[in-house]
């Protein structure tokens, strides 16, 4: 009688290591019954916990870095979480980074991630619109989503992208642009970067208008935003200016264009040495100097202003924070918007 051979065991190799960086959000939130209202709840452990099955996608290790509503992040929190997102990707065992994060301002800090983060790593964010007291609560499906695309070689040199509602966007284009719906981010004209399956990451595009701009140390400039509408007086653009704003965004109408008082506050501005950036408040198209009345594109491109491309308000606002850390001339401010 001949024995059987022994069995042998199969030795897989270990799922590949990414940070989780825990940073608050709506998806750490439960209802509080004593207030009736959402708060901050739940550590990036306790998200995990609620996912056992992301085990299978990748081994994730802990930060928690903060826990705050997304309404409260701000430069100073950026700057911060910029450190334990390239301390992170700095470690060669660390495949790529996740960042949970609220919905309100994660399209935000989703961008200034994606301007300093020279790693080529992947940074992927994902947030939840319904807190964990809800029972379709998204986060957990969005957390192992995030997982999927972190460990895809594909996503090195994607940038920081953001993994909602099995859908990737790219941070440059996406936008939250419903109060509710989980399909709450998009992209306007550009769409999605690709889908993501429970049998794998499908990409159809890669984002072509990326740039890096240097993290200095010290505080970033101030920059306010300015909003333009019917019957604005451009008093809070002069207002801005004697609080020590060293630019201003000015939120303007149609291709780029505001109002006689809102062009005489801008030009006072200027000459003051603050740097004016025209955006707009039409969610898709760019800004262009077509008009030439007093306030049209024209005549703000002739008196200096640069103009934001197809940045919204508060991505382009952050742009020009980074790019006031070192002194730049208008066209050379304006060569990088239209990178």
């Amino acid at each position: 009688m001949v024995s059987p051979l022994p069995l042998t065991g199969h030795v897989f190799p270990p799922r590949p290591l990414c940070q989780l960086i825990a940073t608050g959000g709506t998806i750490a939130m439960k209802v509080d019954p004593e207030h009736g209202g959402a708060v901050p709840a739940l550590s990036g452990d306790d998200l995990l916990a609620a996912v056992p099955t992301i085990s299978r996608v990748a081994r994730l290790e802990v930060r928690e870095l903060f826990n705050i509503p997304s309404d409260y992040m701000d430069p100073e929190r950026w700057v911060e979480l910029w450190h334990a997102v390239s301390e992170a990707l700095a470690r060669p065992e660390i495949t790529g980074v996740i960042i949970s994060h609220g919905t309100d301002t994660l399209e935000e800090t989703a961008w200034f991630l994606d301007l300093t983060v020279a790693s080529e790593k992947p940074v992927v964010m994902l947030g939840a619109q319904r807190n964990a007291s809800v029972p379709d609560f998204d986060g957990p499906r969005n957390l192992i989503n995030a997982a999927r695309v972190c460990v895809d070689r594909r996503a090195r040199g994607l940038g920081v992208v953001v993994a909602m509602n099995n859908q990737i966007n790219a941070a440059r284009e996406v936008s939250k642009t419903h109060t509710a719906d989980v399909e709450a981010f998009k992209s306007g004209d550009y769409g999605l970067l690709g889908v993501i399956d429970e049998d794998g990451v499908v990409l159809s595009r890669r984002s072509t208008r990326r740039k890096y701009v240097p993290l200095h140390a010290g505080p970033l400039p101030r920059v306010e935003i300015v909003p333009m509408f019917a019957g604005a007086s451009g008093d809070m653009v002069l207002s801005a200016v004697s609080l020590g704003a060293r630019g201003i965004v000015v939120q303007a109408l149609g291709f780029g264009n505001v109002n006689a008082s809102m062009f005489d506050a801008i030009c006072q501005a200027m000459k003051k040495g603050v740097t004016v950036v025209i955006s707009t408040r039409v969610p898709n198209g760019r800004v262009r100097p077509a008009y030439g009345f007093d306030g049209g594109g024209l005549t703000l491109k002739a008196a200096g202003a640069v103009f934001a491309d197809n940045l919204s308000a508060h991505k382009a606002r952050i742009l020009l924070m980074l790019l006031l850390q070192t002194p730049r001339t208008a066209q050379q401010l304006q060569s990088m918007f239209d990178q």
